[in-house]
């Protein structure tokens, strides 16, 4: 059997393979689904659309790996800057509103009138571009967008991200979306990130040679790095300063030590960089940190906190146990498992969840709103994870459940749970599947009416089972709501009296929305939603129309608004 083709290399395929589907729409909650919307707006508002003359048309249109000047306008949600020229839309990226620049084009979606082109070069600078890079590898590598751009500007940007992700996917009208509150920043924009996941390819032939029993050769040592932007090559990378000090410092060391050890592959690998911390009391061990500033070893990272020492080291070992600090919580992990990659803001975001938990009294001609007596006595943490929300809230509540389908994370949640000394009565975890997780709930203990649900589900958000279970179970309150159109609009039916094509009210009012900069420098935001249950009984609170069409089958179904490293903005998405 002949041997497939590589990716031509790194270079771009522009005929479509015949496998391929015609249509340009993908998943919901996609790169290209947010990036078409914003296309689509663009051409409708300046009615570029409308154009038919094809003939006048094809004469004005660039060829392929042309280069073109352009002046941007604005940044899509993507990330890309977008410019509009000839009845088109341009996507290029590293760019910034008020830009000349110089792109080259690589792709032309006809169907949806835009060009898809590689960043070559400033002409005229915008005066948002007023940032130095840190990264000499920024314009190359998929994983930063906004090194250029200053940090008030990326975190309006974000704002206006989870405004168009509402207004896009929602399906809900305009008066069920309350104002997005300004974009809560990371305390570090460099240097946050305590996990990386950098890769290499198999040298070529390799897998041939395995299939013929042959012993794998390299001739030489392999790029180890990210993607290429817009490619499928993989970029030689040094170093990450996005990355912690601690995991840059092993990132140098995994690097010399896959190049010494080359041989012992046998194709291509994902390395795995995860920060580790240890808290050492200064009464414990005072000559940690000598008058010099110098380390006792060269692996180890020393910070002073206060009557603390952190020690961070990098774990490279996928089985081993990673130790993380928030605030004075203590979380175990093995290395390998999935955990927030930015620790700078974490504190941020718990303390906004204990801040608007419970929610406030409604107030009168007298009296400002305030917060309520406690009538919320109960958390559910569905995905819980290794237990984040649900031990930082734990003190909320008399009683606190998470819930996750991983039995290693439940085995993780209730170590962390000891670890933190809290009461085995009053918090506890289950593993239990998604389909069915309210079943395993004792509907006497978690009465809905005194109940809280946080949901953190992973990027794909929740389906519609799930929300169907939710909806059921009407909690008093929702945090951290994704699938937040069908909570708030509903699941519209199809004629049947009974099981899942009945349609479902919607129970819930968006009390407030903002986002969260998890990951500053990238497009990437995270939404964060309060609900609570409506009091004056259902209202109709979905669109009439989407505020743009998604010609997909699942975007109709109100796809996950919560744009972050959910939207994907990088192939290479554990970085």
């Amino acid at each position: 059997m002949a041997q497939k083709r590589s990716f031509n290399e790194g270079k771009r395929h522009f005929k479509k393979n015949k496998k391929q589907k015609k249509s340009t729409t993908a998943s919901d909650g996609s790169n290209e689904d947010i990036l078409l919307a914003d296309v689509r707006r663009l051409l409708a508002n300046t009615r570029l659309g409308t154009i038919k003359n094809e003939e006048e048309e094809e004469k004005k249109l660039p060829d392929q790996f042309s280069e073109v000047d352009l002046e941007i306008s604005e940044l899509s949600s993507t990330g890309d800057g977008l410019a509009q020229k000839d009845g088109q839309v341009y996507v290029v990226p590293f760019a910034a509103p008020g830009d000349t620049i110089r792109a080259k084009i690589y792709r032309h979606v006809e169907e949806e009138s835009y060009f898809l082109a590689d960043f070559v070069e400033v002409l005229s600078p915008s005066e948002h571009r007023t940032e130095t890079p840190k990264c000499p590898y920024f314009t190359q590598c998929s994983g930063c967008q906004f090194q250029h751009l200053p940090y008030a500007f990326q975190l309006a940007h974000k704002r206006r991200v989870v405004e168009q992700a509402y207004q896009n996917f929602s399906n809900l009208s305009p008066k069920a979306v309350p104002e997005v509150g300004d974009t809560i920043g990371s305390p570090l924009q460099y240097g946050y990130r305590t996990k990386l996941t950098p890769h290499f390819d198999g040298p070529p032939g390799g897998r041939r040679d395995k299939r013929q029993g042959k012993q794998v050769t390299w001739p030489e040592v392999p790029p180890i790095g990210y993607m290429k932007k817009g490619t499928k090559k993989t970029m030689d990378i040094e170093d990450c300063p996005i990355g912690t000090e601690a995991v840059r410092g092993g990132m140098k060391r995994e690097r010399k030590r896959v190049s010494d050890e080359i041989d012992k592959y046998q194709r291509g690998a994902t390395l795995l960089l995860r920060e580790s911390t240890e808290r050492i009391k200064k009464s414990d061990n005072g000559q940690q940190l000598n008058g010099d500033g110098e380390k006792p070893e060269h692996d180890a990272v020393l910070e002073d906190r206060g009557d603390y020492i952190h020690r961070k080291t990098c774990i490279t070992d996928s089985k081993a146990i990673s130790t993380e600090y928030v605030d004075s919580f203590r979380f175990d992990n093995p290395a390998g498992a999935f955990f927030q990659n930015n620790n700078s803001i974490l504190p941020l975001i718990t303390q906004y969840i204990r801040d608007n938990i419970l929610g406030t009294s409604p107030p009168t001609n007298s009296t400002p709103s305030r917060p309520t007596k406690p009538r919320i006595k109960n958390l559910v943490d569905a995905y819980s994870g290794s237990g984040f929300f649900t031990i930082t809230l734990s003190s909320l509540f008399q009683k606190s459940i998470g819930i996750d389908i991983s039995p290693q994370s439940i085995a993780s949640a209730s170590m962390n749970a000891k670890l933190n000394n809290l009461p085995e009565g009053a918090t506890r975890f289950i593993a239990a599947d998604a389909a069915k997780l309210f079943e395993s709930l004792d509907v006497e203990t978690y009465k809905p009416e005194e109940t809280v649900v946080v949901l953190d589900p992973p990027r794909k958000g929740c389906d519609e089972g799930f929300i169907r279970q939710l909806l059921g179970f009407a909690p008093e309150r929702i945090c951290y709501a994704r699938d937040v159109g069908w909570l708030v609009g509903g699941i519209a039916g199809e004629g049947k009296e009974e099981g899942e094509g009945k349609g479902v009210d919607g129970l819930y009012e968006i009390e407030s929305l903002r986002g969260f900069d998890f990951f500053p420098q990238t497009g990437h935001v995270e939404g964060v939603a309060i609900l609570r249950k409506k009091k004056n009984g259902v209202e109709d609170q979905r669109a009439d129309e989407p505020a743009v069409k998604v010609e997909s089958e699942t975007a109709a179904k109100t796809p996950d608004p919560k744009v972050e490293e959910d939207v994907k903005q990088q192939p290479d998405a554990e970085r």
